[in-house]
């Protein structure tokens, strides 16, 4: 069944000029007795610093071994010590804090989550997040009502650039099985299946719009998705790769506006890999409109990605990359329906996120003129 109409709602509080840093604890294993305190830490989160960078973090005062602030660099650490780096508060980029209420029962709620909001903490964004809104939704909650809420938590992710429907869990339950709908459907896409058919216990459809005039009216791509060394990305990029693990998309397009050289395009997928339409989408010719990252191929847009970039923040962290990193916005991407069997119910559940208007068809009332014009 489809989601109850409902009238909108909405929930989200302004985020803090500054958030409240990092603290990130360790014990010393019995392999890294006698190693110095830089060189436990240059070795073990080199991605999180340079060797300068760690240096400076010791010479701030912010890293304590059982308790005490050590500012000795070759300080010897023993098995069994207690390390704890305290990361600094910083002012995280801009990001939007509204989100909307597309679906909600006793086990999951629904958002439509805006462009340029992370799901989860990561890199320069560890509290504007749309984690950290369910918690304090949930505090807010429970404030009000005199218990204790427990705070709803995503069980996928969307890109930050991605805007649309986000699945939220609100039991343990709730969030193993709709957990394993994901898995589910994304093990079972390197096998033999008429892709006419109903997919999985989940199904989700995004809109998007493409460079370029996309000839067939629909395309299944099937291309493999794997992962890259990347400068910025400490886990690696992920891009189309014959070695990476399968992934398919059912790419049908809607409208081309052939003034504008850009094909506005449905897709379906049943859960997918990380970034899997951007890539896909690129892989065949025509990468996302304003997408800073990929271009045709399915490849990032820079030829020199084995460079690293040793300059360090005023915390001794790396500064931001000056390539475009997955998180990077500019593109037009939407999940605009999910259909779902209910976690405990088993109900068929249908929900559906408003489109921007440059992401409606013209007969859905979009102004044909944005179209012709990339994001900013």
């Amino acid at each position: 069944m489809a989601a109850s109409p409902s009238p909108p709602r909405q929930f989200g509080y302004p985020w803090p000029e500054f958030n409240d840093g990092l603290v990130y604890h360790d014990l010393v294993p019995p392999r890294d007795a006698g190693l110095t305190l830089i060189q436990f830490y240059s070795s073990k989160y080199k991605s999180s610093a340079p060797l300068q960078g760690w240096l400076q973090r010791i010479k701030n005062k912010q890293i304590t071994v059982d308790g005490n602030v050590v500012t000795d660099p070759d300080a010897v650490l023993r098995v069994g010590s207690e390390l704890v780096y305290h990361r600094l508060p910083w002012k995280e980029p801009d990001a939007p804090y509204i989100l909307e209420v597309l679906y909600e029962d006793n086990d999951m709620i629904a958002l439509n989550k805006p462009s340029g909001m992370q799901v989860l903490p990561g890199g320069l964004f560890q509290q504007r997040t749309v984690l950290t809104q369910l918690q304090w939704h949930a505090n807010k909650q429970s404030t009000i009502s005199a218990h204790q809420s427990p705070h709803s938590v995503p069980v996928h992710r969307l890109g930050r650039g991605t805007s649309g429907i986000l699945l939220c869990a609100k039991t343990k339950l709730a969030k193993a099985r709709l957990a394993s709908y994901f898995a589910d459907g994304t093990s079972q896409i390197g096998g033999k299946r008429d892709t006419n058919k109903e997919l999985g216990k989940i199904a989700k459809i995004y809109r998007a719009l493409v460079s370029g005039i996309v000839n067939n009216d629909k395309v299944i791509i099937n291309q493999p998705i794997g992962i890259v060394k990347y400068p910025g990305v400490a886990t690696g990029l992920y891009v189309a790769s014959q070695s990476g693990k399968p992934a398919l998309s059912i790419v049908n397009v809607l409208e081309r506006g052939i003034q504008g050289n850009n094909t506005l395009v449905q897709v379906q997928i049943e859960s997918g890999r990380p970034h899997q339409i951007r890539i896909h989408l690129s892989f065949i010719g025509y990468p996302l409109l304003g997408d800073p990252l990929y271009t045709v191929g399915g490849q990032p847009k820079c030829l020199d990605c084995d460079s690293i970039n040793e300059r360090f923040a005023a915390d001794g962290g790396y500064e931001r990359p000056t390539k475009p990193v997955p998180g990077d916005c500019g593109y037009y991407l939407h999940a605009h329906q999910l259909v779902i069997s209910h976690p405990v119910t088993n109900e068929v559940i249908e929900i559906t996120a408003p489109l921007p208007s440059i992401l409606q068809t013209n007969s859905e009332g979009k102004h044909t003129a944005i179209m012709q014009q990339a994001p900013a």
